[in-house]
Order: structure tokens, then sequence, then C-alpha cells
């Protein structure tokens, strides 16, 4: 689509400290796989087995696949309005302009709603980020030195953030992320050791299908194990070769081919060890006065903690770039920058230590922004950008059916997470014990509405308030 029209947009897209096709490769794997990976168990208990590998694919199918209409969308956008590079906001504003009346009427208001979006989507990711990280580490010191308060911890990762999110390039970040990369995993395998030990026969699993009125939150599990909109677009932005990024057999197919295969291994074999004594975590499953767990959780906390430069850089971006240094001309630009990044980690630092459960507020902003930015927003953008009478939407608008769609399901997904959250809400902050995930009376596991699946159902169980033991020896 990029040569269409006689203008290419990737030979004329320059940028300054571009990365190749391995390191964009690396920074995708590590902006996907994260603490959303140790719910993935309890994933495979919603859907069983069978059932689960095949909705696992499918659900990577669809997203990875709306990441990718967004970005040929992008260079869509670019081609006609002549530049090298258009940003997600400037590519909805652009395309919105195209389509019918009511979408032309809201397409400046579209562009700032998009950047909106994606900066509050990639600081929550942060400040999760930070408390996760805060909380793992509590749990190690706190078990041979004595308990303190999560809050110090916090305060702690807090400043020692700082430094390596002064780092402006991906590029430079790419070394960190191979380190967070190799430690996240290495985490996982010595997590297997426990997982393999004492393996029950698989018949006594749910083969097929698991608890039907529980699937609709795999696919919360799910989603928000896969997709990292933000730093997919970054990465693609910054890329030597950007053409190499989507497509088949592309950068991202390769990245994405690789996470799906660990997740369904982690999933499966997570599941068949715990069965429905898995819980919102496979880390609360196992032991944690073992100095193997101990090194896997620290592992696991030291990867997040490398991976926050990579979540905030978008945060960064968008500010920067698309607001107060828009027209490159800002003087003393280095300057301000690295005082912006200052600020971001402060603020983010004190909105852990303020209110430190933040998983049913995170959830909720996880379930507006994942839904929209890859699925709703992206679907938008083709119908707008066919819309004019030069263009068609295919055989049979198999375009625009494929996109209305991709609308409905995202809009789902948006009404059923936000239910979900506001559940959670009442149930954290209404007066509801919390942390209550007590198996019924029956054997089976009574599931908490704080398992909508993000990476915040973590962290709200590893810092929940239970009423006897300290929450870092769960964790």
């Amino acid at each position: 689509m990029a040569d269409k029209g006689g203008y290419n947009p990737y030979e004329n897209r320059h940028v300054a400290k571009p990365i190749s096709d391995f390191g964009a490769f690396i920074l995708l794997l590590k902006s996907v796989v994260g603490t959303g990976v140790l719910s993935l168990p309890l994933a495979f208990y919603f859907a069983g087995i069978i059932n689960g590998v095949i909705l696992l694919i499918l659900v990577c199918i669809m997203l990875i696949h709306g990441i990718q209409l967004l970005i040929i969308c992008m260079v869509e956008c670019s081609r006609r309005m002549q530049i090298g590079y258009a940003t997600f906001p400037q590519a909805m504003e652009y395309s919105f302009g195209q389509g019918p009346k009511c979408f032309r009427y809201c397409s400046k208001a579209g562009g700032y709603f998009c950047d909106g979006v994606l900066g509050f989507s990639q600081f929550g990711v942060c400040v999760v980020y930070t408390v996760f990280v805060s909380a793992n580490f509590k749990q190690l010191i706190d078990f041979y030195f004595g308990v303190a308060d999560i809050r110090i911890y916090v305060a702690c990762i807090g400043l020692l953030l700082i430094g390596p999110f002064l780092i402006r390039k991906l590029k430079y970040l790419i070394p960190f992320n191979i380190v967070a990369t190799i430690l996240i995993y290495s985490g996982f395998f010595m997590m297997m050791y426990y997982v393999f030990l004492d393996m029950p026969s698989i018949s006594e699993r749910n083969i097929f299908f698991g608890p039907i009125e529980l699937l609709p939150l795999f696919f919360g599990i799910a989603i928000f194990s896969i997709t990292s909109v933000g730093v997919m677009l970054a990465i693609e932005s910054e890329m030597s070769n950007p053409q190499h990024y989507i497509g088949w057999f592309g950068v991202l197919d390769w990245a994405i081919l690789i996470v799906m295969i660990s997740y369904i291994f982690f999933g499966i074999v997570g599941y068949w060890r715990y069965g429905d004594k898995i819980e919102d975590s496979i880390s609360l499953n196992i032991p944690t006065d073992q100095v193997l767990a101990q090194v896997s959780k620290g592992f696991i906390a030291m990867a997040i903690f490398l991976s926050y430069p990579l979540a905030g850089y978008v945060v960064i971006d968008i500010i920067m770039n698309h607001y107060w240094n828009k027209s490159g001309e800002l003087k003393h630009a280095f300057l301000k920058e690295e005082l912006l990044r200052v600020g971001m980690v402060l603020l983010t630092t004190i909105t852990g230590i303020l209110v430190p459960n933040l998983g049913p507020l995170l959830s909720l902003v996880g379930a507006l922004t994942i839904s929209l930015l890859n699925l709703v927003f992206p679907a938008l953008i083709e119908i707008c950008l066919y819309y004019p009478p030069e263009y068609n939407y295919g055989r049979l608008k198999w375009k625009l059916v494929k996109d209305i769609m991709y609308v409905i399901i995202g809009l789902v997904i948006l009404v059923q997470g936000t239910v979900f959250a506001i559940l959670s809400m009442i149930k954290e902050w209404g007066g509801g014990r919390q942390g209550d995930t007590t198996g019924a009376t029956d054997g089976t596991t009574t599931m908490d509405t704080t398992t909508v699946g993000n990476i915040t159902t973590v962290l709200t169980t590893a810092i929940a308030e239970p009423t006897q033991e300290p929450a870092f020896r769960f964790l």
C-alpha cells in the first residue's frame, strides 16, 4: 500500500537512532511478556485445555491483526498526506476527516482523545510496574529482615527508576530489554521446577471445557496478556526497516509466535499441576520459603523493573513530540525532556504510595484502553479511510463487514470489562474484604471479580490485606 500513488512514506521517514530488526524483536518480546502471563494458568482453568488453546490462538490472531491493520492504515494516511510518518492521533484525525459527516465533525477531538487514551494507559502500566516490583522485593526482604510498609519500598523503587528512565532513545533500551527477557524467562523456568513436582494425571483436569459461566474471564486474561499497543507502535516508528515489521513472517509475527507458544505451554502446565486450586497468579501457588522460588520471583521483579523505561517511553513521546516540542524548535529540549522524565517517575511513585491498591481502578482503565486502541479505533480508521467514492471496501464489502465485527467485539469487551471493574471497585473500596478468593464448600474455587484479567490482577492479590498473614508472604 505504501507505494500506491507514487509516494512511499517509508522512503521519507527519518529516524535519528533507528533500531534493527533484531532490536525490534527483543523490544516486542519484552513489551508483551510481563506479569499478565502469571495469570494464564487461571485462564486455562476458566476455558479448559483444548478450548483454551484454540481461544488463545484466536484472540492472539484478532489482536495482532488489529495492530497490523492500524499500522497499515497509518502508512496509508502517511501516503495520502505525503509525510514520512503519521502518528496514531494524526491518522485518526485525518481518517475521520475522510469519513461520514458524523466522523468529520469529531475528527480533531478524536486525535486528542486517542492521545489521552494512549498516555493514560501507559501511565497506568508504569504505576503497576512500580508497585509490582516493590511488592516482590518487599516479600523477599521482609522474609529475612522483618516487615516494612509497602510504601517505603515503592518510594525506594521509584528513586531507583529515575536513572534508567533518563535514557531517551529506544535503541539504547535494547540491552536492558535483552537482560529483562532473559531474567523473566529464567524466572518462569525456575517456577517450572515446582510445577512439574508431583504432576497429577491430566485426566483429572478439564480437557475440553472449563466452567462455562467463567469463560468470559478467560478473554479478560488473554486480551490483557497479549497486547501493548503504544509500545508496539513506538517500536515500528523507530525501526530502520519498518516495512519488515508487519506482514506474513514480519518481526511482529515472529515475536508473537514465540510469545503464543510460551503462553500456551505455561498456561497448560500451570493448570495441569494445580487444577481448581490455581490462584489469581501462579506465583501464589509456589512456596515462599525456598531459595529457588525466591530467586524466581526476584528475577521476574527485576525484569519488570528494567521494563519500566520501555512502558513509559510512550507517555514521554506523546507529551514531547505531539505537544510540547511539536515543532522541534523547543529551546533546551534535552534538559526539559529529562526533567519531564524525572517528573513522571516521581508522579507514578507518588500515585503508588498514595493508593498502592490500584487494581480495581486500573482494571477499569485496561478494559477501556485495550478495547478502544486495539479493536475499535483501528476498525473505525479503516472504515473512514475507504469511505470516499474513489475507494472501496473490497469484494462484497468484506473490509466493512470485518471492521463492523471488530467494533462490536471491542464494545462488548469494553462493556464487560467495565462492569467487572466497577464490581471490583465496589468490592475493594465499598467495604468488601480485599483479596477474598476463598474456596467454595463444594471444593471448587470461587473466583473473585478482580480476576477480570489484566496485569493488575496479580498486583491486587499481591498487596491486599489478609486477616492474618502479611500479603508479601503470598505473592
